[in-house]
């Protein structure tokens, strides 16, 4: 299953960028032995509407274009549901298992989702009820993905 990464906002050359890109490279490489393919990530800018809600139905729309017919999509949102590295594994590898061909993961903008995103989503995903810089929550997937990957092979980086 291809596992790509959409981005609201644009990650500049530093530390949060090395690690983060660090993490993406350490799933690459581990995903495909128990079916997973890194695809990348997209960035995007801001929208640029006047309202909040202008902003997240414009980047919303450049969500849709990009989400594949028959992708799963799970969103990243600090009123989602939190979840253990362990079940968070298992809920990818449920997508994999059950025949999806790709999961488009969403970090959204400053605004967060659009409700009808919310509505088509089938993870609505929280890193904790703490609001987090963008940067932070990248390396935080990143880092989440490629330890779903080692939890799905059995190898020691993730312990209980």
């Amino acid at each position: 299953m291809k596992i790509s990464v959409h981005a609201v906002g644009r990650m500049k050359t530093g530390p949060e960028r090395e690690l983060a890109d660090r993490y993406f490279e350490r799933f690459a490489k581990s995903g495909p032995a128990v079916g997973l393919e890194f695809s990348g990530v997209t960035e995007i800018a801001e929208g640029r509407g006047q309202s909040a809600n202008e902003r997240r139905r414009d980047e919303g729309q450049k969500l849709q274009a990009q989400l594949q017919q028959g992708s799963a999509l799970f969103l990243l949102d600090e009123r989602g549901k939190n979840f253990t590295s362990e079940e968070f594994a298992a809920r990818i590898a449920l997508l994999r298992d059950g025949g999806r061909k790709a999961l488009l993961v969403a970090i959204g903008g400053a605004d967060g989702h659009d409700q009808p995103l919310r509505g088509q989503a089938e993870l609505v995903l929280s890193f904790g009820a703490l609001t987090w810089p963008h940067q932070l929550v990248r390396v935080m997937l990143g880092e989440q993905l490629y330890r779903a990957a080692t939890i799905l092979s059995g190898h020691p980086y993730h312990r209980s």
